[in-house]
């Protein structure tokens, strides 16, 4: 597998994860998890762009900074969730 396809995996197992442990902790429910899911695929297939999960939820004011800063402590990754371009 490419460089590509395996960053792609990656991400997408760490966005299920943040979805997951984002129920789990109740910040969202998991009828918000989908809808966070069929925004980005909508937004991958017709304008070609990405959104984090997180960054979705904090846009439409389900979660704040520290609530996603919290998830991703638990995943135990210090990945940035909004690298700028």
């Amino acid at each position: 597998m490419n460089k590509i396809g395996e960053d792609t995996m990656e991400t997408e197992h760490l966005e299920k994860r943040f979805g997951i442990l984002s129920v789990k902790k109740g910040f969202v429910t998991a009828d918000h998890v989908i809808e966070a899911l069929r925004i980005q695929v909508i937004e991958d297939m017709e304008k070609g762009k990405h959104r984090l999960i997180g960054r979705i939820f904090l846009e439409q004011g389900l979660m704040t900074i520290s609530q996603i800063d919290e998830v991703l402590a638990s995943i135990g990754k210090g990945l940035p969730l909004f690298k700028e371009h």
